[in-house]
């Protein structure tokens, strides 16, 4: 049986609040900050991108498991915004890390979920003994046009997991796991396009809240438990009101969903969000406790799993996701467009 062997996190320093950006184009910040349940979120160096987040959060995970590098066979990276359209970020962040040449790799595009589609490749790859230990990363520099309603949620970070079979090594066992999918297309971005459009209230339901509830319900059933069964659940968050939503329309309580809400002080790091709540979770987390976990990616699908942690979650170290969070420093409007070379 597979499960998570490591993982570890990485959150640029710098945030601006959101009412930074509401004063910025004259809209009510009050009104902003209480839709989207948002307060500020992170905002990359000028020096930062999917590449130095993903190894910066890849070196967390392999330190936590005290594992080398060459011990990796596969690196699957997700993001909506990899450096280059056409050359590798996956083999790139490889070479960084020293994984060597003898190793699957491939960039994954599937909006928010394109990691924990990977996550689903990776758990595979173990499951059929083709390898031993796997990576996968969620790494994004989101994009969103001023003015827009993206830019107030669209953030940055990198999640990284290590996936393997070793059962002295796995700190979460993966019980089950499936998805839902169809054509929505809520968010979209044309080939030469620089920051992304999207279909309003219409990634709302029929969208966000159509895959996720269904892929929600299809997880409850396929295993047979129920929400009173989990102590922790993990929903997409491409803001702060959605998850919350959708966690009550499925049976969980707010004591559940609140300890993977970073998305409150972070924003939406695309594809590294739901990674990022669900480090956040296993940052806390006791031995033999269950987590809910559904993500979601525009256009449209979901990806479900269910973890079991394991004895070996007590030896957990690193910095945890929270303490990543608090370490921060305030910039203006101003200095935002400029590190994110909108000026």
């Amino acid at each position: 049986m597979s499960g998570i062997v490591s993982y570890g996190v990485y959150v640029p320093r710098y945030r601006i609040r959101l009412e930074e950006i509401a004063l910025a184009w004259d809209k009510n910040p009050a009104e902003i900050m209480t839709a989207l349940h948002i307060e500020e979120k992170a905002v990359p160096n000028y020096d930062e991108d999917a590449v130095s987040m993903g190894v910066e959060a890849s070196f967390a995970a392999l330190q936590k498991a005290k594992l080398h590098a060459s011990a990796i066979q596969s690196v699957f990276v997700g993001s909506e915004s990899h450096p280059y359209a056409v050359n590798p970020t996956s083999s790139t962040i490889a070479e960084i890390l020293g994984v060597g040449t003898d190793y699957f790799a491939a960039d994954l595009e599937f909006a928010c979920k394109a990691a924990t589609a990977g996550m689903g490749m990776t758990a595979g790859l173990v499951d059929s003994k083709k390898i031993k230990y796997g990576m996968v990363i969620g790494a994004d520099t989101a994009q969103a046009k001023p003015r827009d309603i993206l830019e107030f949620t669209a953030g940055s970070a990198a999640a990284s997991y290590i996936l393997g079979s070793d059962t002295d090594k796995i700190i979460a066992k993966i019980l089950s796991m499936s998805s839902f999918t169809s054509d929505t297309p809520d968010f979209w971005r044309r080939d030469g396009a620089k920051y992304p459009s999207h279909a309003g209230r219409f990634t709302g339901e029929p969208a966000y809240f159509h895959h996720v509830i269904s892929e929600g319900k299809k997880l409850l059933q396929q295993s047979g438990l129920s929400p009173n069964d989990f102590d922790y659940c993990v929903i997409h968050m491409p803001n702060g009101k959605f998850p919350r939503v959708a966690a009550k329309k499925l049976g969980f309580t707010d004591e559940q969903l609140k300890p993977s809400l970073t998305v409150d002080k972070i924003g939406n790091p695309y594809t590294a969000a739901a990674l990022l709540g669900l480090a956040a979770v296993l940052d806390i987390a006791k031995p033999h406790q269950k987590i809910f976990f559904v993500s979601y990616g525009s256009g449209a699908g979901s990806d479900g799993f269910i973890f079991e942690t394991t004895s070996h979650i007590a030896k957990r170290n690193g910095v945890p996701v929270s303490e990543l969070i608090t370490k921060k420093k305030e910039i203006g409007y101003l200095e935002y467009l400029k590190k994110t070379k909108k000026l």
